[in-house]
């Protein structure tokens, strides 16, 4: 039996609710996107969304970010 280990992932936005003290990312799972879908809407579903769509391809890890983050309650916006 195989057993996958957890990665650890370091952060330094210190205004998101996954983090933690050492940098540390806490979130159970973490969505990563191509820039040019910044604005995607994953916590809502559309038709289009049923289809399979084919992973996309990142020239640089400049382009990419972060779509776990999630504002920590009690900080300023």
């Amino acid at each position: 039996m195989m057993t996958t280990t957890k990665p650890i992932v370091n952060c330094s936005v210190a205004n998101c609710s996954y983090w933690a003290a050492g940098n540390k990312c806490h979130a159970q799972s973490i969505i990563i996107d191509i820039d040019a879908n910044a604005q995607a809407q994953y916590d809502a579903e559309f038709a289009a969304d049923f289809g399979s769509k084919a992973p996309e391809k990142a020239p640089t890890s400049s382009v990419t970010c972060c779509h776990t983050f999630k504002h920590k309650e009690g900080g300023s916006k």
